[in-house]
């Protein structure tokens, strides 16, 4: 019997601008004196918002103490030998009760010239919706440089956008480089790369409680964005019931969705990768090695590479997110 078990982590709840309620009041996420919740950073391997362990023997060390000690253990023998002891997702709960800014992510390539850091690759899986919400996700048509530039000077950007109408079940896939913004009125999963490198291009002439405008970051986003064809990456799948339906596939990371409704057992011997679920829905309990560990909606959970088979028995449905490393990705 292994001595690993699979882990739950202290949210890190982040004030924002744009942020409000839903994901203390929908998710269970504890608000204390955050008045504007915008971001629950569910795991996180970020220096300085590292996330730390909550249950079990393991409780109280973080992320990245844990991969020093069982090293491929936790992480997958491939994952650990190009990424170390640092965790290489980041996964966050989003509510955008206002917009976002319009802002945009450099490459793996950049990232690490300018800021010795990864890029960023992101999905957004749309939990919830309000009527005539928006996201903003590439270009609506192929646009140059100076397109760009001159509706950057005249604050009309958001015309020259894609835009689409997100319900929930929806899936965004967002690569770096794509120009992107969460319209108000959205709550949603991100899954990312181990990154928060964000260039800002234009904040809709918002202004904080000292009437201060956010920094932009018009010189560095230049270089970072994709200029090419526009992306329509609005992803809907069909999802049957009980069996995973392939969400994105990219060579940061795999993501299913999984509604199901009787127990159903996950076999991971032929991936070598940790594997992430997030419960969207319902609740559920993870069984594995005559452990049991409940999971309910708004929670993420970590189950360590060493643990390759497991038992998923919802109570009396759920939904989950299921993330991993597609270590044959090329």
């Amino acid at each position: 019997m292994s001595e690993l078990y699979p882990l739950k982590f202290e949210p890190i709840l982040k004030e924002k601008i744009w942020g409000g309620d839903a994901l203390v009041r929908d998710y269970g996420k504890n608000g204390y004196n955050i008045k504007n919740v915008g971001e629950s950073w569910e795991l996180s391997g970020i220096s300085g918002d590292l996330s730390i362990i909550r249950n079990g023997f393991l409780a109280g060390n973080n992320i990245e103490e844990i991969i020093e000690v069982y090293m491929g253990d936790i992480t997958g023998e491939a994952v650990y030998e190009k990424f170390g002891n640092e965790f290489p997702l980041l996964i966050k709960l989003i509510e955008a009760k206002d917009v976002l800014s319009i802002q945009v992510h450099p490459g793996n390539d950049l990232a690490k010239k300018r800021h010795n850091a990864y890029g960023k690759t992101e999905m957004w899986y749309i939990l919830q919706s309000e009527k005539n919400a928006k996201i903003y996700a590439g270009f609506s048509k192929p646009v140059t440089r100076e397109l760009y530039i001159n509706s950057l000077n005249n604050s009309s950007i958001q015309n020259i956008l894609n835009i689409e109408r997100p319900e929930p079940g929806d899936t965004f896939f967002i690569p770096a480089g794509t120009v992107h913004a969460i319209g108000s009125g959205i709550v949603l999963a991100e899954i990312q790369q181990t990154s928060d490198v964000t260039y800002r291009i234009y904040d809709w002439g918002r202004k904080n409680e000292k009437g201060e405008s956010r920094e932009l970051h018009t010189d560095l986003a230049l270089d970072a964005i994709d200029f090419k064809s526009p992306v329509r990456n609005k992803i809907r799948k069909e999802v049957n019931a009980n069996r995973p339906v392939n969400l994105v596939n990219c060579e940061f990371f795999y993501t299913n969705i999984i509604n199901f409704n009787k127990q159903i057992e996950r076999d991971y011997n032929l991936i070598d990768s940790f594997v992430v679920y997030i419960c969207t829905e319902g609740q559920f309990s993870i069984r594995c090695d005559e452990r049991s560990e409940t999971v309910s909606k708004g929670e993420t959970i970590l189950l360590p590479a060493l643990i390759r088979e497991v038992i998923l028995q919802p109570e009396p449905d759920a939904s989950l997110l299921e993330i991993y490393i597609n270590t044959g990705a090329n």
